[in-house]
């Protein structure tokens, strides 16, 4: 999702800048982890889907394989969707495998994207880079990301104590908290009241989520990519649907089974190339999905507030890790990505169950403090071993974490604030080769067939 919005926001703005008209010659150079695993991310089509003017949130899934078979066919691209250019991949889409950083870059992030427009006569016009650093969130090398041209929200925070004290001045749960600054941010949409903007935000990422979930539960054969991994979610459905028809009802951990379904169903929808919701990536974007469908199928306390409740929560988790650490599995690995979703998914799922900000924190420092030092290893870097298995397992963790954490009624040693930093120093200790890189690990202790 980050390159294809890097390599579109530099698209589109190739007109405003007034350099649409000469280009003759686009070129995209991909750095570190976005160059090792790129391939098996199906980065090289995001690259092309981006230059051609396209979105991750508003392009049609039934386009992306005509427009990139277009291209390859033809060897030509609608840059930005307006001009036609030659457009060779094999000299215009480099992939700098042996190169960590975009040469020259003031920033050092493992996920770099360098684009360069020229004109008929070789010249270059424009030059950007761009830095993937997780979540589909893109940062430009020399802009300031904290330069934003957005309203002041009511209640900010910058770590889990602040956040925590202010809910706790103004007598606020953390889910009225983030909603209270959601619709400060909502409210330039003067056309409806900015509650309402926000609560049917919250709605469309759930049935997003949910549709996602159902695809995966119907689809079945062999993932892309050359790992002839097969697609399990279905047969695991039907076989607990076999037991429920049976009217084997007596097993007190089938409704895990059926957590452990949902993240399987999402993230093989993401090794398929099919939309899901970044919660906080795409690589684990199965655990709060399938930690909300486990809140509303059987729990029986559930109800519309508490997802709205679950929502807000998880997503002012995801931003104390965004801010104060990373949510990136190239720069801190998987316990960036399912580590922080599982820590999302925990305080989500104790919000939603009328747990306190306390037992929110603590749900989440559970949940990553028995992810820490995970590696990111895909096997041959695709997004498929170890890493669908693993948002079922971090699913499964949410979920026991929430209860634990509910059950506490005494103060905890280790602070959310605490689990953070050590997460985000313990990815920076941890050597690159196992931080998607596919060098290390799984990746290459297991032979490819």
């Amino acid at each position: 999702m980050g390159p294809m919005r890097a390599a579109c926001r530099f698209a589109r703005e190739l007109e405003p800048r007034g350099e649409l008209a000469r280009v003759a010659r686009v070129q995209a150079d991909l750095f570190g982890s976005l160059a090792l695993t790129g391939m098996g991310h199906a980065t090289d089509r995001a690259v092309l889907l981006g230059l051609s003017g396209n979105e991750p949130a508003s392009i049609d899934p039934a386009v992306i394989e005509r427009t990139v078979g277009e291209i390859r066919a033809t060897g030509r691209i609608q840059l930005a969707g307006v001009k036609s250019i030659p457009f060779q991949e094999s000299s215009d889409l480099v992939f700098h495998r042996s190169v960590m950083f975009p040469p020259g870059a003031l920033t050092q992030h493992p996920n770099g994207l360098r684009l360069t427009v020229f004109d008929a006569a070789g010249a270059v016009l424009d030059e950007r880079t761009f830095f993937s650093i997780g979540g589909g969130f893109i940062t430009e090398d020399g802009v300031d990301p904290s330069i934003q041209n957005q309203p002041a929200i009511p209640f900010p925070f910058h770590n889990a104590a602040e956040l925590l004290a202010t809910a706790q001045a103004h007598e606020l749960s953390i889910s009225q908290l983030m909603l209270e600054n959601e619709c400060a941010l909502a409210a330039r949409e003067a056309d409806r009241a900015p509650v309402q903007i926000v609560r049917e935000g919250i709605d469309r990422i759930w049935q997003a989520m949910q549709t996602c979930v159902e695809r995966g539960m119907k689809a079945e054969g062999i993932l892309p990519g050359g790992l002839q991994v097969r697609r399990r979610a279905r047969r695991l459905a039907e076989r607990l649907r076999e037991k429920e028809a049976a009217g084997v009802r007596n097993d007190p951990l089938a409704p895990l089974d059926w957590v452990t379904v949902y993240a399987m169903a999402v993230n093989e929808e993401n090794a398929a190339g099919g939309r899901v919701v970044t919660a906080p990536t795409n690589g684990a974007a199965g655990v709060v999905p399938a930690v909300a469908h486990y809140y509303e199928r059987f729990l029986p306390e559930a109800d519309h507030e508490g997802l709205m409740r679950f929502f807000l929560t998880s997503a002012a988790i995801g931003i104390l890790y965004k801010e104060n650490a990373s949510i990136s599995g190239a720069e801190v690995g998987c316990q960036g990505e399912v580590g922080v979703a599982c820590s999302m998914a925990a305080g989500g799922l104790t919000a939603a169950l009328g747990g306190t900000n306390g037992q929110v924190e603590h749900a989440a420092e559970i949940a990553m403090e028995h992810n820490l030092g995970m590696t990111c290893d895909p096997i041959g870097g695709l997004v498929q071993i170890p890493c669908i298995e693993r948002n079922a397992m971090g699913a499964a963790k949410a979920v026991q974490a929430s209860r634990l954490a509910l059950n506490e009624s005494e103060a905890h040693k280790v602070s959310l604030d605490q689990v953070i930093r050590t997460m985000y120093l313990t990815g920076l200790d941890m050597q690159s080769r196992y931080k998607e890189t596919s060098l290390a690990g799984l990746a290459l202790n297991i032979i490819e067939c």
